[in-house]
């Protein structure tokens, strides 16, 4: 059906569009946003361990960034961080889904980028992330089934062994890619972690809750 079928042509060419052309534009698109999305069998098959997830643990590089590290004139370093993937992130604990960072690299910019996000747990300079693992169960009475983790690189292995739902960009390492239940089709630091919020929310039945609270 045409945009604006049944509104009145009398609009000047190149004018504003009439009321009637407005609204049928606004119902257009209501339509276009009500229309399921089209999801990978990998994504279906990932959704009953998403159900159970109450705690959604992150590496750093290469999965809230693309990896690159820049090390400035004053001694410290500076990442970039995808915006998408941070308002992934406040949604997914609007929906009461708690959010941490496990990486075993020191950085100022992941301390300040944790505190906009209100992160519950930071761990930095963690080179035995399956012992901080046991410890965030043992503070949050948390079983592994309800928590989730994304990494990228041999050193996530174990803890990616452990947890209820295993996730790795589309940039991580082969063997890590091989081994998780889920690979997201966008890269770290391009919406990868966004990908898995939405996953998520989705199996839980907040995705379309939210969205439309948005809308």
């Amino acid at each position: 059906m045409p945009e604006h079928e049944g509104c009145p042509s009398n609009s000047p060419e190149g004018g504003y569009p009439s009321d009637c052309e407005l609204t049928q534009g606004l119902l257009a698109r209501a339509r276009e946003a009500d229309r399921p999305v089209v999801r990978s069998e990998e994504w279906r098959k990932a959704l009953s361990r998403a159900a159970q997830v109450r705690l959604l643990l992150l590496d750093v590089d290469g999965v809230l960034t693309d990896g690159t590290i820049i090390y400035t004139p004053g001694g410290g370093e500076s990442k970039g961080f995808n915006t998408q993937d941070g308002f992934g992130l406040r949604i997914l604990q609007e929906a009461g889904v708690e959010v941490g960072l496990i990486t075993a690299r020191q950085s100022e910019a992941v301390t300040r980028r944790a505190e906009d996000l209100r992160l519950k747990y930071v761990f930095q300079g963690a080179g035995r992330k399956n012992e901080v693992y046991e410890s965030i169960l043992r503070q949050s009475g948390l079983r592994p089934p309800q928590t989730a983790y994304m990494g990228d690189d041999w050193l996530d292995l174990p803890l990616l062994a452990r947890v209820g739902l295993a996730t790795a960009p589309a940039n991580a390492v082969s063997e890590v890619r091989q081994r998780v239940h889920y690979v997201t089709a966008a890269s770290g630091g391009r919406g990868a972690v966004r990908e898995v919020c939405e996953l998520i929310l989705e199996a839980r039945g907040d995705l379309a809750v939210l969205l439309r609270k948005y809308s």
